[in-house]
């Protein structure tokens, strides 16, 4: 007995990282999973995150309001929101911390079916606005119209339910859709859509998707959450340099998906993803500039504050 104990002992010495489990990190998507996500799931079927020992858990929300209030009070690890949505939460006191992006620009727009003949902002004048996610999209919507010189219009919220209310003329324009998914599924329903670039048309560029995590978090976790931007670096770089098998390993992993649809939205989104999760402090200063001017904040954010150091 006492030569197997010594012998265990042994193996411990010699095989230090097969005697404690890996360590582990919650990650709540911003929705259901899609192709914005490739690069996060590249990194875990490649074994990225693996070669780092941590296992990541990805989860879903039932509300695109949930992930940052998760991130928020600890319920989450880390939370994949928006730098609008991410600056407005932190103005309004969540203690979040912004540690890495997926996506480095916009993909909001505003979208409109083709055929009702818009091609200038200024066709919008005295329509029926809709916008998505209110406390976000509202805000960037009224920015949108107020830059642009568009003295009237109506706002209202369509939630999720995009493609009716822009078929049945009961709205104009949607802000909020995403360029590189809505028109696609669009598309698939026999409808062409075009958009409005918003960072063409006033508003400054943002990094579209964000990794958070709560203040608490941060402190007690933030070498795994380090390792896990590594490790989604990789993931992002594998994505750039092999986006066909990239793809069939988020497809394989995500079996619920529709092929079609990923992989027309897929082409459309590879030139969005960012270079790697660092964040540019003077691209969110200025972003959290034009967010107080335009009512999104009623105080300063310190982006000191908000984003970690690297």
């Amino acid at each position: 007995m006492k030569k197997v104990l010594f012998i265990l002992l042994i193996l411990c010495f010699l095989y230090p990282g097969q005697a404690h489990a890996a360590d582990h990190l919650t990650l709540m998507l911003d929705w259901f999973p899609n192709v914005d996500h490739v690069p996060i799931y590249s990194a875990r079927e490649k074994g990225f995150f693996e070669k780092r020992d941590l296992t990541v858990e990805i989860q879903a929300p039932s509300d695109s309001a949930d992930p940052l209030k998760l991130a928020a009070s600890g319920n989450a690890d880390i939370a994949l929101g928006y730098e609008p949505q991410i600056i407005i939460a932190r103005g309004a006191g969540l203690p979040l911390k912004a540690v890495g992006r997926l996506v480095g620009s916009p993909l909001t727009c505003l979208l409109f079916l083709k055929e009702k003949g818009i091609s200038v902002p200024e066709d919008l004048e005295g329509k029926v606005l809709g916008y998505t996610v209110p406390g976000m999209m509202d805000y960037l919507l009224d920015a949108f119209v107020r830059l642009n010189g568009i003295e009237k219009y109506t706002p209202v919220n369509v939630g999720f339910s995009i493609l009716q209310p822009l078929a049945s003329g009961k709205v104009a324009a949607v802000m909020g859709p995403f360029r590189n998914y809505e028109p696609v599924a669009f598309e698939m329903e026999g409808f062409e859509a075009s958009f409005f670039e918003i960072e063409k048309f006033g508003l400054p560029t943002y990094d579209e998707l964000v990794f958070a995590a709560g203040e608490g978090v941060w402190r007690e976790k933030k070498e795994l959450i380090r390792r896990f931007l590594a490790a989604l670096d990789e993931g992002l770089a594998f994505t750039a340099q092999h986006p066909d098998e990239a793809l069939e390993l988020y497809l394989r992993a995500v079996p619920e998906a529709s092929a079609e649809m990923e992989k027309r939205a897929f082409v459309r989104t590879l030139p969005y993803f960012a270079h790697d999760t660092s964040l540019d402090r003077e691209q969110w200063r200025a972003f959290g500039r034009f967010a107080l001017e335009y009512g999104m904040v009623d105080r300063e954010v310190n982006m000191d504050d908000l984003i970690v150091h690297p």
